[in-house]
């Protein structure tokens, strides 16, 4: 087992790993830190956020001494998104509600501020034809309608003949049952806006809301991708491929913004650390490795179907791809997406963890449609996605995914485990 090495090193080469490894985690922290900060709004599409996370991933890329392809660095493309960068706020019956904390906006939410009696939704408008009629005949202008978020997707189906009454309310509101909000980034808009409350901080006896909700529609977003590699020594034109998403979900109205430390800059600082190990003249490999930070995952995969639609290298020079995302936990093990697709690969990282102690288990799924690895995947590309198991303190698109409450429990052996994975394909 790998940590009974530890018994034969000689103490001051001990020390010297210790404090080596010390040293890198802080670093790690320092990344996550600098990916997660006001500074970079959420790396997501107000206020650019996106685009100064490039920025910083670049400088990144250029210190490390990545390689970039003829075209540059960065590698531009446009998405439709729905920017909330201005107002966002709610009161019910003269409480003002807090942004993150009892609400949010929807991510397709449309523009707008006002008033409204609130008018709750029968669901048997859904259902039974009398009510509907009844619905069709009620004057809902300076109405807020407010829905149960199961309901909520079929109240938007409803059909052609409910469209114009829908478009008339001043806002919808969806009563999540939580118990915590969940974000999102979209690339539509809906005619009316729309914000998501808590059950806890919603009163049924809620008579009147007052809101205010600035959101545009940007059809052609330009975000980019940033990409680098280090040349191998014997095949260079042979591939493994490490990518992960540095975006996020970014704001929701001036103050409110999603910090995206778990989801992602962990799996972020975890491809920058491996492109720094891989750098080093001493750990450089036969074939090529490149590393890709896609824009645009929380979009629908956007950067990443881009890049396999516009690849710098021809796609089947792609000996194997490993995406990271969510790396901040690792207590329960690791999971891989597309283990049971690419078996042989899978039983050998099986079995380098089992012979080296990294890490409790390693889970395997079969094909999903949930982060960067899916449309090379698609395309042919053997590729796994890794993400890490367990931990409490850590949270999803929302507000409290912030650096503090990273445990990194296990990022030291996942990382190694990468390292020995890539030296044995």
């Amino acid at each position: 087992m790998l940590r009974h090495r530890w018994l034969y090193l000689p103490f001051a080469l001990l020390l010297f790993c210790f404090q080596a490894q010390a040293q890198d985690m802080a670093r790690v922290r320092q990344t996550i830190q600098d990916l997660s900060s006001p500074n970079l709004h959420g790396r997501g599409y107000a206020f650019k956020g996106d685009s100064l996370a490039a920025d910083y991933l670049q400088k990144q890329f250029t210190a490390i001494g990545l390689r970039s392809f003829p075209t540059g660095y960065q590698q531009p493309f446009t998405l439709p998104v729905n920017i909330l960068d201005n107002r966002l706020r709610l009161e019910v019956d003269g409480k003002t509600l807090v942004p993150g904390v009892d609400f949010i906006a929807h991510g397709a939410t449309g523009s707008g501020a006002g008033e409204g009696r609130v008018y709750e939704i029968d669901t048997l408008v859904l259902q039974d034809v009398d009510v509907a009629q009844q619905f069709l005949t009620n004057n809902l202008r300076n109405k807020v309608l407010v829905v149960q978020q199961r309901h909520f997707q079929g109240l938007l189906e409803l059909p052609e003949p409910f469209q114009p009454q829908l478009k008339s309310v001043a806002a919808i509101i969806v009563r999540q049952p939580g118990p915590k909000l969940m974000g999102t980034v979209r690339g539509e808009q809906l005619p009316f806006p729309v914000l998501e409350v808590l059950e806890k901080a919603w009163s049924r006896k809620a008579k009147k809301v007052t809101f205010a909700v600035d959101a545009r529609l940007e059809p052609n977003y330009r975000s980019q991708n940033v990409i680098g590699f280090v040349p191998g020594k014997v095949k260079p034109d042979s591939f493994v491929v490490v990518t992960a998403h540095y975006d996020h979900l970014g704001h929701q109205g001036k103050d409110l913004y999603f910090p995206g430390a778990h989801d992602n800059a962990s799996g972020t600082a975890m491809l920058l650390e491996l492109a720094r190990y891989y750098a080093q003249p001493q750990n450089t490999p036969d074939f090529s490795i490149a590393f890709m930070a896609f824009a645009g995952e929380e979009a629908g995969l956007v950067g990443s179907r881009f890049y396999t639609e516009h690849p710098l290298f021809p796609l089947p020079q792609i000996k194997f791809l490993l995406n990271l995302d969510l790396m901040s936990t690792g207590e329960d093990g690791l999971m891989v997406v597309n283990g049971s697709v690419f078996p042989k690969q899978f039983s050998l990282l099986q079995r380098l963890n089992q012979q080296l102690g990294y890490l409790t288990q390693i889970k395997s799924r079969g094909k999903a449609a949930n982060s960067d690895h899916y449309f090379f995947s698609e395309k042919g590309v053997p590729s796994f996605f890794f993400y890490t198991l367990g931990g409490t303190t850590t949270e999803y698109h929302h507000p409290n995914d912030k650096p503090e409450t990273l445990p990194l429990t296990k990022f030291k052996e996942v990382m190694a485990l990468i390292q020995d994975f890539v030296r044995a394909l």
